[in-house]
């Protein structure tokens, strides 16, 4: 589950925010501010994981408010949603650290697709306590095929498709089918497996075999230490 503060003068914008988060799974919405300063003071005492921010505000806007997080510490992502399109203005968000931007009018999809990313985002992290550069990639650019995989997959075999099955393999808590990888990553099982298989022959990932009772041993995949 992660916490967001909502930081945003508009009412009718609030609203819009809120109602879109609230269809996405593993949000909870702990704060709501009008202006910057209410803003800080609501991510000093509830401490969520991250906020929506807009720019143009009254009292204080969003750039000297995500100014006063970076200089006071505060460990919380932001994500601007705001009509600033501006080149100056994204330029010193982007050098503040937003984790996205967002642009007004946006659709549903849009907010989703970040808040998803997000999601796995903190997933992730929180189960890592060193990356490869690869892993690293994958996590700053989750679209991007990286060249090895683009240039050395095996015909039929998709790069991103293939950096979403080992996201999800990272992302579990122990050692995984292939029917939950299918399932987790919204594939066909017969797909799945060569995919896992590739993985294998990479030294990707690992085969624990996992003896029951009645009827064949099952193969669960994890991802290789690295």
């Amino acid at each position: 589950m992660i916490d967001v503060v909502l930081i945003e003068d508009d009412p009718m914008v609030r609203q819009v925010n809120r109602q879109f988060l609230e269809q996405i799974e593993g949000i909870r919405i702990v704060g709501v501010a009008k202006d910057g300063i209410e803003g800080v003071e609501q991510l000093k005492t509830l401490a969520p994981d991250v906020a929506l921010m807009d720019i143009f505000m009254p009292e204080q806007d969003g750039i000297k408010t995500l100014q006063q997080i970076r200089d006071q510490g505060l460990p919380v992502d932001v994500i601007a949603v705001t009509a600033a399109n501006d080149m100056k203005t994204i330029e010193k968000m982007l050098q503040l650290g937003v984790y996205d931007y967002i642009m007004k009018p946006f659709t549903f999809d849009r907010m989703k697709q970040t808040i998803q990313q997000y999601l796995a985002y903190k997933a992730y992290i929180t189960k890592k306590e060193a990356l490869n550069q690869d892993e690293l990639d994958q996590l700053l650019h989750p679209t991007r095929e990286t060249d090895h995989y683009h240039d050395a997959l095996p015909k039929g075999l998709n790069g991103a498709t293939l950096q979403k099955i080992i996201q999800f393999i990272g992302e579990q808590k122990g050692a995984v089918t292939a029917i939950e990888v299918a399932q987790g990553v919204g594939l066909a099982r017969v797909t799945a497996r060569r995919y896992l298989d590739y993985l294998e022959k990479q030294r990707q990932v690992v085969i624990d075999i996992q003896y029951g009772g009645v009827g064949r041993p099952v193969n669960q995949y994890r991802l290789v230490q690295k």
